[in-house]
């Protein structure tokens, strides 16, 4: 059996899934597809479609031509995104990720609303606000502090602020996003920005592609650092987890975040919690039956006893080193041969 891969050639990700297949894999490049070339995909070959991220030129072809570090274009991303899943879709390929599915994931509002008509827990969400002013009104109503401001549309924590205010007008926002002369951009470093007229700013610049506002629920940490887990599910079976770490609000390990103690968190859960937690992440992935693998970013509350999913990830999958649960059909494996392995076998069973 073949496999194909639409993503960027040289990635991480396609290098390591074309390690895990035994026949190397056609890929087809993004741009590729982006600019209506025809998909010659032989009907029947199993098809993986993996991120566009990191290419200068499928950027500029999703959100128009600019520096691929800039924040904004996030509507046009997703329009442009979705209508090349549709044609992918169309090809008679037997998809590994479902691209109705992948598209939902792609909209936190729409990926909010499935999670929580499944009754998986998450946080409260706000209703949608269009500006600065809007926000803390609908903060100031529902009586909520301290928010995450997330773009509609987006992955990788870019264009998020975690907003916080306090008594005397007191207000600060966490965020990767670079205010410049030149507009915001994306950076590696986590700020901080505390004053009003410069948050404001930044919300409302944010506010045209789309928001997504949740309540913040306080994490649980560890050592003094905040803390939340990336569990990936492979059909259907929670199969690698691991603990990502942080001092600020942001904990996602390409902004400074760091790997850590599985074991550790495991003992703090208890064994029950511990099933509890992977549990609540298979729930969640059950909400998209047509996708072979999702990655899961699983909350902690304070006190080790709540749960909430933050995302559900498409491509969530670039855990280099990393190998599956004890116990789980991936123990022993990363999570790319894991995939190749469950999907050889569910095109055994169909």
């Amino acid at each position: 059996m073949t496999f194909t891969v639409i993503g960027t050639p040289g990635d991480r990700r396609v290098a390591f899934f074309t390690a895990a297949c035994d026949v190397e894999p056609q890929v087809i490049a993004w741009p590729d597809v982006l600019r209506g070339a025809e998909l010659a995909i032989e009907p029947g070959t199993l098809l993986r479609i993996d991120s566009p991220g990191e290419d200068p030129e499928a950027d500029a072809l999703l959100r128009g031509p600019g520096d691929p570090s800039r924040v904004g274009g996030g509507a046009r991303w997703y329009a442009t995104f979705t209508a090349a899943l549709e044609r992918i879709g169309a090809t008679g390929a037997r998809l590994l990720n479902a691209p109705d599915e992948i598209a939902v994931m792609f909209d936190k509002r729409r990926c909010h609303a499935l999670l929580s008509s499944a009754g998986v827990p998450v946080p409260v969400a706000l209703p949608q606000v269009e500006s600065y002013d809007e926000l803390r009104a609908r903060m100031a109503a529902g009586r909520v502090p301290r928010v995450f401001v997330k773009p509609a549309h987006g992955s990788s924590a870019a264009g998020v602020v975690a907003l916080q205010t306090g008594p005397g007008g007191r207000i600060k926002a966490v965020t990767s996003v670079a205010m410049t002369p030149r507009g915001l951009h994306n950076s590696l470093r986590v700020r901080s920005y505390e004053s009003e007229r410069e948050v404001a700013a930044l919300v409302d610049a944010l506010a045209p592609d789309g928001l997504h506002v949740e309540a913040w629920l306080p994490k649980a940490s560890m050592n003094g650092r905040t803390l939340d887990l990336r569990v990936v599910v492979i059909a259907g079976e929670a199969t690698h987890a691991v603990v990502r770490t942080s001092r600020h609000a942001m904990t996602n390990l390409h902004l400074g975040g760091a790997r850590g103690d599985l074991g550790a968190v495991r003992d703090a859960l208890g064994e029950s919690g511990w099933r509890r937690a992977l549990e609540v992440c298979e729930q969640a992935a059950g909400c998209f039956p047509r996708s072979l693998m999702v990655g899961v970013d699983l909350l902690v509350g304070v006190g080790w006893r709540r749960f909430a999913v933050g995302e559900v990830n498409a491509f969530g999958d670039l855990l280099p080193g990393l190998t599956g649960l004890p116990g789980t059909s991936a123990e022993g494996l990363d999570t790319y041969t894991a995939q190749v392995k469950a999907a050889l076998l569910r095109n055994v069973l169909v």
